[in-house]
């Protein structure tokens, strides 16, 4: 195993980043995750062409009585986030029955199943709100039972009081006026259902340094690790070990749901059930086998089978981009080097 780090924990340049600093890497907790339901799903605990309500019969509101599990792995449910009658605070995050509530009642923003509109904070709890109900057990303890702490993993659902010191500052981009007209055009001039998923709320890069968030199980946002637990759990899934997943479920998992263009994202790609997936618009190097998660400011952790790895980057200065940060890119193109040298 390569493990680099370097840098600071905080703005201010007075505590050193060290291989032990967790920091919050936002969207790509969401494969892992994903990981979780597909254990159950390889126990025979939960079936992923059941529908929802089977487990979660409140969801079957507002039409939604139909829509099979694995479209909320997908992105294909139609619920990616909750409309703007209910005006969200960031804090609302912080109360799992309420958004989990408000998403089993909240009408779908497009027809369920026809393409994807990406959760970017409804996917935690929609999953996570599932596996609850097929087992009892909430999402947070299941990843660290059956994911992380039989790996040795450094990957947190929620903090504990011990481990808040640990974390770094999160510090957003560099101010960009252009960069900042463009996106407050386009969010201006969005649908209905990228204004839910993206703006009710609008978390930003300095919640995440609240220690409320920090505790908070937000799956879909907030998970805190190192860049070795995310490598360490890709590379789990890459090796095709079985430590995670039978075999079968490792093909079920990362098997593409169709390409489209989100109605969230407004980009071209394909979702795996949980995964992103590697592609001409996204990258996670060279093989077309790859699948993993970017998250908000440039974090990543990817497996790439054919490679035999799993990659995992964090960081705590944000970049500007919603995925392939040039920094993760230059490390992802250094890996690739290496190994074509080997």
């Amino acid at each position: 195993m390569v493990d680099l780090w370097a840098g600071w924990a905080d703005k201010e340049r007075r505590r050193p980043w060290h291989s032990e600093t967790l920091t919050n890497v936002w969207s790509a907790g969401k494969g892992v995750t994903a990981v979780v339901a597909h254990q159950l799903a390889d126990r025979g605990e939960l079936d992923l062409d059941a529908p929802v309500t089977a487990y979660w019969p409140e969801f079957g509101a507002a039409g939604k009585q139909d829509i099979p599990v694995r479209w909320l792995l997908s992105h294909r449910s139609g619920v990616c986030g909750v409309d703007l009658t209910h005006r969200l605070q960031v804090s609302d995050l912080y109360d799992w029955e309420r958004m989990s509530s408000l998403l089993a009642v909240q009408e779908p923003f497009f027809e369920p199943g026809s393409v994807s509109g990406y959760g970017a904070l409804s996917y935690g709890y929609l999953v996570g709100e599932v596996v609850r109900r097929a087992t009892g057990s909430t999402i947070d303890v299941l990843c660290a039972e059956n994911v992380a702490g039989p790996l040795g993993a450094d990957f947190h659902l929620g903090l504990s009081t011990a481990d808040l010191d640990r974390c770094s500052e999160m510090i957003e981009p560099v101010p960009n006026p252009e960069l900042e007209s463009a996106l407050a055009a386009a969010f201006a001039s969005a649908g209905p259902a990228a204004q839910a998923a993206l703006l009710n709320p609008r978390p930003l890069g300095r919640h995440a340094n609240a220690i409320e968030w920090r505790r908070a199980i937000i799956p879909s946002a907030g998970a805190h690790a190192t860049a070795r637990a995310l490598a360490t759990i890709y590379g789990a899934l890459a090796d095709e070990s079985g430590k995670l997943l039978s075999t079968s479920a490792l093909e079920r998992a990362r098997a593409g749901q169709g390409r489209c263009v989100d109605v969230v994202a407004g980009v071209g790609g394909e979702f795996a059930l949980g995964f992103t997936l590697g592609s001409d618009e996204h990258s996670f190097g060279p093989n077309a086998l790859a699948f993993g998660h970017d998250g908000f400011g440039g974090s990543t952790g990817f497996a790439d089978p054919e490679a035999g790895i799993g990659m995992g980057y964090v960081m705590n200065q944000m970049g500007p981009l919603l995925r392939d940060d040039p920094r993760k890119m230059a490390l992802v193109h250094a890996v690739h080097r290496s190994l074509a040298g080997r």
